[in-house]
């Protein structure tokens, strides 16, 4: 089972290396997915040295199987989010996430990076009549601080019952593969090192910064960021007790019927996810989801199974010709954890969200 990406995109790094010696750096970023190489990316660019250390190889893992789908959009969130956290803390969250699709696109156009990047509208439908008045809500509690949303009674893809959805505008989706690979060249260009099957064991503190140790070799740095989809450390933080993990599906089918414009995603349970997505000279539809927490008792057949069924029922003539899952962390109080690991370590700063 590979993802699409992978596919299109066999390795991020022309040439691989296994950390192997004494590295001095700024900055030493752990995690080589979306949120490690963007660290590095930004951090580059500002005229600090930077190092990434990967235990895998890049974009390998959560990154490279995710629906790539850049949206503000996170199912229906900004209700709880006004309700428990206020206004303008739900503001400040779809402001960043809105500033994100932008910068994302910005990087793209400097960099000259074709990663089949393209705006999309967004979409959280519904097919059961009592989930409509959640949906309106949601809508009045985006407007309520200024973002940008509608209630809109139909979609395009073949779906039955549609009883309507929440319409995000400009949203965007692309290629997270063909997108990093082009950040990585930039990286190496601008003087960063990248280092791939090199799993960090140790970081110690150290009196000009910390030292952070791999089988063969180590770094030296100022500063650490921890972008790992799961924090390496455990204590004193405890965030193994603070959130947990949730496997979901996709795949990728072929059609000669012609496709739906927008990404999509439900309300209900189980929760499923559409989008189309460039393959050589194909447009392929993406269907994604029907998630659980990791360690139940799934038998992948029915779990493929049920997304199969789905785009059967949308083009009679769909034929799958890809599977994949994936693992995403989720937090206690749904609000990705992106800050200093604890308190009296100013050096050190953990990302659980890709």
């Amino acid at each position: 089972m590979e993802s699409i990406w992978k596919k299109t995109v066999k390795n991020i790094l022309e040439e691989q290396k296994q950390l192997k010696k004494e590295y001095k750096a700024d900055v030493c970023i752990i995690g080589g997915g979306i949120t490690g190489i963007s660290s590095a990316y930004y951090l580059g660019r500002a005229g600090l040295k930077t190092v990434i250390l990967e235990r895998d190889k890049l974009a390998n893992r959560t990154t490279g199987n995710t629906t790539a789908k850049i949206t503000s959009q996170h199912g229906l969130f900004y209700k709880y989010l006004t309700e428990n956290y206020g206004k303008d803390f739900a503001k400040k969250y779809y402001n960043a996430n809105q500033e994100a699709i932008k910068n994302i696109d910005q990087i793209i156009k400097q960099e000259n990076i074709e990663c089949d990047f393209k705006y999309q509208d967004a979409y959280v439908f519904t097919q059961t009549a009592k989930e409509v008045k959640n949906i309106k809500d949601e809508v009045q509690a985006v407007k309520s601080f200024g973002g940008e949303a509608e209630f809109v009674e139909k979609i395009e893809p073949k779906l039955e019952n549609i009883q309507g959805a929440i319409k995000f505008p400009n949203q965007a989706e692309f290629n997270p593969r063909k997108y990093l690979k082009g950040l990585a060249n930039v990286i190496l260009e601008n003087g960063g090192e990248i280092y791939e099957d090199s799993r960090v064991h140790v970081i110690k503190k150290d009196v000009n910064g910390y030292r952070i140790y791999t089988d063969e070799g180590y770094v030296m740095a100022k500063y650490v960021i921890i972008a790992t989809n799961y924090p390496i450390i455990n204590v004193p933080g405890f965030y193994f007790i603070k959130m947990y993990q949730e496997t979901s599906y996709a795949i990728a089918v072929e059609t000669t019927e012609k496709l739906f414009e927008g990404m999509y995603i439900n309300a209900e349970e189980p929760r499923v996810s559409l989008r189309t997505a460039k393959y050589g000279d194909k447009e392929l539809l993406i269907v994604a989801g029907n998630d659980h927490r990791v360690g139940a008792k799934i038998d992948l057949k029915n779990a493929y199974g049920y997304l199969e069924n789905i785009a059967k029922n949308m083009y009679s003539d769909s034929k799958v010709l890809y599977k994949w899952n994936t693992q995403d962390s989720i937090t206690l109080d749904k609000i990705p954890y992106i800050r200093r690991i604890f308190k009296f370590n100013e050096g050190c700063i953990c990302s659980n969200r890709i």
